[in-house]
């Protein structure tokens, strides 16, 4: 799950990390008074920004500096509202000025490639951090983090003076870095970025910007984090596939896809997007991602296919199936009992592939029940194929 910057902030603040007073608005109107407040130790100036969980705002016009709290209603009526590459803008955050002297650049990420955590660091933030590591990326320093030992004071400094920092930098530093690895590792976060990481005029340390993302899998060790979640702008079909519990997300395509297994279905996403771009001239693509993970019983089918059938985008589903711990009959009778609990709501064709584990009397069990929406292919390609040719001709 991916925090707001003024979520991220009051992480930040929960576990030591250096921020600055803000308070969140969403009617312009209330931007006059808290301005009033959070500028009262900034000789006024505060900055208005836009919540939004995509970068680019101050490009797109949605931070912008206030000298007055009437300066600040304005710019808050001018930034509510805006859409930012597609998310609209509807609360912002109303922060302290500060003097900057230097702005750094630091992060904490999962690095699923190579299995560990990564820590970057560069004394060259405030830019599209993105564009430093491919055009100079000797300016940014890549260190492993033992997720066992983590980020202590040592580590930290060892962080710093790998990315150039000189000894009384370092020393100023280190405790900041020290404090964002308790927030990593205290809210089971899959990435922590300060950008920037500034030092103010008067030789403070202050996490000026931030960025959190949540392992949603922890969730039942943080029950608070139910509160951080962003349930206005949720997909709605998302919310209910999270709801029935099932491994769900919604893509751009018409071809709904039901899969037992994380790998099974992301092949079945590839298979399913070639079949469109070969057999259809691209008027056929994944709807979806869904893995109905081992059990595929009645019930757990049932709603795999309720979620799909509801979204108005997909004209096919295909359900990719491999028997193992559950057999193939199993599944098959999930899929039927499944079309008879949906009834009427089930309008649109199935392509069902079945194998291993008893794949025979699973097919079997397809025929006999010979549902006209159900078509029963042997191959994955072969599914693949007949679905995207459904959904396109649909």
């Amino acid at each position: 799950m991916d925090l707001f910057e003024y979520q991220a902030r009051d992480l930040f603040e929960a576990h030591g990390v250096p921020v600055l007073p803000a308070e969140v608005v969403t009617e312009a109107a209330d931007a006059g008074p808290a301005a009033e407040r959070i500028g009262a130790a900034s000789g006024g100036v505060v900055v208005v920004k836009a919540q939004v969980k995509v970068g680019g705002r101050g490009k797109a016009g949605g931070v912008k500096l206030a000298k007055s709290p009437e300066e600040a209603v304005e710019a808050a009526g001018q930034i509510l509202g805006m859409d930012i590459k597609g998310h609209t803008v509807g609360a912002v955050m109303i922060a302290q000025g500060a003097k900057i002297a230097e702005e750094y650049y630091f992060s904490l990420l999962l690095d699923r490639a190579n299995r560990s955590l990564l820590a970057m660091c560069s004394k060259e933030g405030g830019m599209d951090i993105e564009t430093l590591a491919e055009e100079r990326p000797e300016a940014l320093a890549k260190v492993d983090v033992d997720a066992n030992t983590g980020i202590d004071d040592a580590k930290a400094r060892d962080i710093l003076e790998q990315a150039g920092f000189d000894a009384d930098e370092v020393t100023a530093i280190a405790p900041v870095l020290v404090s964002l690895w308790d927030v990593y590792k205290g809210e089971d976060a899959t990435l922590v970025e300060v950008n920037p990481l500034v030092k103010t005029e008067d030789g403070a340390i202050i996490a000026l910007d931030g960025k959190v993302s949540l392992d949603a899998n922890a969730d039942f060790r943080h029950p608070a984090h139910a509160e951080l979640e962003d349930k206005a702008s949720a997909d709605p079909l998302e919310a209910k596939a999270k709801a029935m519990d099932l491994n769900y997300v919604k893509l751009d395509g018409n071809v709904g896809i039901i899969g037992n297994g994380a790998g099974l279905v992301m092949s079945t996403l590839d298979v399913v997007a070639y079949a469109g771009e070969d057999h259809t001239g691209g008027k056929a693509s994944p709807a979806n991602f869904l893995d109905i993970g081992g059990g595929a019983s009645a019930e757990v089918m049932a709603n795999g296919l309720d979620v799909i059938l509801n979204d108005e985008q997909v004209k096919a589903v295909f359900v990719n199936v491999f028997g193992g711990i559950t057999a193939c009959d199993a599944v098959a009778n999930g899929i039927v009992s499944a079309l008879e609990i949906l009834g009427d709501q089930a309008t649109k064709p199935l392509v069902v592939r079945l194998d291993g584990n008893n794949v025979e009397e699973g097919r079997r069990i397809l025929a006999d029940a010979n549902h006209p929406l159900v078509t029963v292919e042997e191959t994955m390609d072969g599914a693949a194929r007949k679905a995207a040719e459904l959904a396109a001709a649909n």
